[in-house]
């Protein structure tokens, strides 16, 4: 992805990824799942979470995740979005909370019902090469209304 042109899926995972020294292996495997089934979406979740934060052009700060898990919730319907989806904005002051209210939430509600397909089984390793813009389009994507510059930066993605 490294090699890939920033306009590309890839090349903007790539960017995303290396600007915070994050590592798609540095996400530990789920706990506490019995079912194979459920461990392997859980881990898919995990896998999948940092190409969302693309796609939508989140960053990974509190505000930014909390975008992201109220997408997540609509989306997949996984009690873990709705914890902390509901008790996340806590940690936002509340002009902060106002504005996830205001303009986020109700834009990843809207996303989280427009997607084509279901976005945990999409295989993203196999659109690296694809136009960003082009894979948004093909998937209903469209990227969240911008943050503002003070959100808090989120302790881990």
């Amino acid at each position: 992805a490294w090699e890939l042109p920033k306009h590309t899926f890839g090349g903007a995972y790539a960017d995303f990824m290396g600007r915070r020294h994050f590592s798609p292996d540095d996400r530990p495997p789920p706990r506490f799942r019995d079912c194979p089934d459920e461990a392997f979406v859980a881990q898919r979740s995990r896998e999948v979470h940092d190409f969302w934060h693309v796609l939508f052009g989140l960053p990974p700060t509190v505000h930014g995740e909390l975008v992201l898990k109220w997408f997540e919730l609509v989306h997949t319907g996984l009690p873990v979005a709705a914890f902390s989806a509901l008790f996340g904005p806590l940690r936002l002051s509340s002009k902060q909370r106002k504005r996830l209210y205001d303009a986020h939430v109700p834009w990843a509600t809207k996303q989280g019902r427009a997607c084509t397909q279901s976005m945990l089984s999409v295989y993203y390793e196999r659109c690296f090469e694809e136009d960003i813009d082009g894979l948004r389009k093909r998937l209903g994507v469209t990227v969240a209304p911008p943050l503002g510059t003070s959100s808090p930066k989120a302790s881990s993605a």
